[in-house]
């Protein structure tokens, strides 16, 4: 019994569980992380299974994204400034990107919305427009890379992340900052990231409040990211242990994002 199930094994055709796990990847993203990075065989070392169904290669392909995560991770440097531009560089006007058309663009009512801020902090109040933006306010001209293919060049300006995160008292050695969204966007970032220099509370764009097209009243902009990470609309932000996912993160795209 044992020489005819590696017999079978053997004589799977290699090319058909490719093209099988091509197709059960719905995003383009995990298509092209598969084809430039990975083997068959590479597939079943770094997940420790065989690869002979749907079920195996959606398990192969979670473990080797988690092995990614942490190899950009390891790779990351807290230091490390991406490039910034001149004014003249800005693109305009600044491509729109969601989940949803420009139609479904979320209105987000200025004078009743509330920044809520839980989990690993020590201030758990809820902040108003107002008080965030009378705190101490930076900018940045920086590209936006998007996974699609596309990037564009914007001025953002906004409250730096790391100096909010020591304003409420944030345990900065939690693993995960996470939020969501009026857009019912959500996702999540490590803490390196939120402490680095670039790391931006939006609200502002190219020296105005920040547009509805935007992410008014307020969105993360992360230089260091790839455009999904950055989310718009931020409604409530969390400081965890407990690793939050998020919206393309939990239908295969890579958790970490960025460089």
């Amino acid at each position: 019994m044992k020489i005819k199930k590696v017999s079978r094994m053997i004589s799977i055709d290699g090319d058909a569980v490719l093209n099988e796990a091509l197709r059960s990847i719905k995003h383009p993203a995990r298509r092209l992380f598969l084809e430039r990075s990975l083997t068959l065989g590479s597939l079943s070392l770094l997940s420790g299974c065989a690869i002979v169904d749907e079920d195996s290669v959606e398990h192969a392909l979670r473990r080797v994204s988690r092995f990614n995560d942490e190899v950009q991770a390891w790779l990351f440097d807290p230091k490390l400034l991406a490039p910034t531009y001149s004014e003249a560089m800005i693109t305009r006007p600044f491509p729109f990107n969601a989940y949803y058309g420009e139609d479904e663009i979320r209105q987000v009512d200025a004078e009743g919305y509330r920044l809520e801020v839980t989990g690993m902090v020590a201030d758990k109040h809820s902040w108003t427009l107002a008080e965030l933006r009378d705190l101490p306010q930076t900018d940045q001209i920086t590209r936006h890379i998007c996974i699609e293919g596309w990037s564009a060049i914007g001025k953002w300006g906004g409250v730096n992340f790391a100096d909010f995160l020591a304003r409420v008292g944030a345990d900065k050695t939690a693993k995960y900052i996470g939020f969501k969204c009026a857009d019912d966007y959500y996702t999540s970032i490590d803490m390196p990231t939120a402490l680095h220099p670039q790391t931006l509370l939006t609200l502002s764009y190219d020296g105005q409040p920040l547009p509805p097209r935007n992410g008014f009243p307020m969105k993360l902009r992360m230089p260091t990211k790839l455009g999904y990470k950055n989310p718009k609309h931020i409604q409530a932000i969390f400081v965890t242990n407990t690793y939050p996912g998020g919206y393309w993160e939990d239908q295969g795209y890579n958790w970490f994002g960025g460089s």
